[in-house]
């Protein structure tokens, strides 16, 4: 395999975003193939998703609602994943490096 499948490795956590859509069985499925490569999985799923629970026990769920609001409510736990480990890793989440503070209009 090549690709982003090639970086899959055991240190190295691969997130999922899998709600209760059109695509679920083929995230199923690409979660199946990086446990299979020792990679570990967290999924974001919906509320009442159950089948991720026999691949992974991190599993993060979000409230079911419509499909076209899933990724307003996908993206709220991995905006607290990003924060919680930039604090862990002693990064200034209030001050990010190369941050332009004025906007330049042509």
């Amino acid at each position: 395999k090549h690709g982003v499948i090639a970086l899959v490795k055991p240190d190295m956590p691969s997130i999922f975003i899998a709600p209760d859509d059109a695509v679920f069985d083929k995230n199923v499925s690409n979660i199946e193939e990086v446990l299979a490569r020792k990679g570990p999985v967290v999924a974001v799923t919906t509320e009442g998703r159950t089948e991720l629970e026999r691949l992974t026990e991190d599993v993060i769920y979000v409230p079911d609602c419509p499909t076209y609001l899933q990724p307003l409510l996908t993206v709220v736990p991995l905006q607290l994943l990003a924060y919680y480990t930039a604090v862990a890793r002693g990064c200034d989440v209030d001050k990010p490096r190369n941050l332009a503070k004025s906007v330049t209009v042509e």
